[in-house]
């Protein structure tokens, strides 16, 4: 665990709810070095004792994660939690333990990642009660499927549920790994189960990454579907397999690579396209041109990441959003490396490449 703070001579008034009120108590260390030098310690208890478990997290994994991340200490026993350290870390592990009672009370799981987005939401003042599912703040932002309720993890994924739900076609650009395609997805999953959409449509090219595979046997379907992999991951993630399958065959759930795009009007649809940096310039206009009636598109990819002979030069989606940026409808999200959800090593390998990419390129 981590290292064990002095405790401070008051401590806060607690509820039965998880939800600490009045003050904090801290102590002094003298007004010249300011808030940061404050400290405090503050007691919440928990109502729900069977939900614990899942609360603290195996051998307190959970905990020991909060306090690595906010240089607090914690102390569980029974259903209390006290928190321990400088008063405004202190406040934000308050919220996040707050945050993660209200997700699992209302269904959600808990893993190492939640913890991390709870952590890095709560240094964000105007997402409190998104955070911690305050009573008094606007409905939580989720996304409802089959299997399961997913809940935004950063401050630009709150954006983008938001945009899923209010553009006509969205651009969402950034690195691997901050649920663009997964979050897509399961907005997709989420109308067509909801009846508001007839059928649900992924695309990505069949551009091979640095690689020349040769030749593929089988059908058509077989030497395609190694590439379109990650769609199939992100449905089986939302919807279970037999409901895929059944909706594949009927024609709800189509799986193309943007070659078979050509020609036709993606009416009453929710249309993605995945990796749209390897696209060229006219392979994007024909299927943004492909827009019908009571549809929604969204276009996902890493500007950085182009695979295409001609380099970034030659993609159509820097080329896209320069044209259409700002038009009425179309909204653009942009992700950064401090929005990656995977494992956190995942961020600071993005972090590694990108900023040697920008130290290699000339100014």
């Amino acid at each position: 665990m981590a290292r064990k703070f002095p405790r401070a001579t008051t401590v806060a008034h607690r509820d039965t709810r998880g939800e600490p009120t009045g003050h904090y108590g801290a102590t002094h260390e003298g007004t010249h070095r300011g808030e940061a030098n404050r400290r405090a310690r503050i007691e919440i208890e928990f109502d729900e004792q069977s939900v614990l478990g899942a609360l603290f997290g195996q051998f307190d994994t959970n905990l020991v994660l909060i306090e690595n991340r906010l240089g607090v200490y914690i102390s569980a026993r029974g259903n209390k939690a006290l928190v321990e350290g400088p008063v405004e870390t202190v406040a934000r592990a308050r919220d996040v333990l707050r945050g993660m009672y209200q997700r699992i009370l209302s269904g959600q799981e808990i893993d190492a990642g939640t913890v991390d987005s709870l952590i890095a939401m709560s240094n964000e003042p105007t997402l409190e009660g998104i955070i911690t599912g305050a009573p008094m703040a606007a409905p939580p932002i989720l996304i409802r499927t089959r299997l399961k309720t997913i809940a935004p993890r950063s401050k630009v994924q709150i954006d983008y549920m938001r945009a899923l739900v209010r553009d006509d076609v969205i651009f969402a650009l950034g690195p691997a790994g901050t649920g663009k395609t997964y979050l897509a997805v399961a907005q997709a999953v989420s109308q067509l189960m909801s009846g508001s959409v007839q059928r649900l449509i992924l695309s990505r090219p069949a551009v091979e990454a640095g690689e020349r595979l040769g030749f593929l046997p089988g059908d058509m379907k077989e030497k395609v579907d190694p590439y379109l992999r990650p769609l199939y991951d992100a449905l089986y993630d939302c919807m279970p397999p037999e409901q895929v399958e059944r909706r594949m065959a009927s024609g709800e759930i189509e799986v193309a690579p943007i070659a078979f795009m050509r020609g036709r009007t993606l009416a009453d649809a929710f249309v993605i396209l995945d990796e749209a940096q390897n696209t060229t310039v006219g392979q994007m206009k024909m299927f943004l041109t492909r827009f019908g009636q009571n549809s929604r598109m969204v276009v996902c990819g890493d500007p950085r990441q182009v695979d295409l002979p001609g380099g970034v030069a030659a993609s159509g989606l820097a080329d896209a959003v320069r044209r259409l940026e700002g038009i009425e409808g179309i909204g653009t999200v942009r992700f950064g490396v401090g929005d990656v959800v995977r494992h956190p090593i995942v961020g600071r390998i993005v972090e590694a490449y990108e900023g040697q990419d920008s130290a290699d390129t000339p100014s």
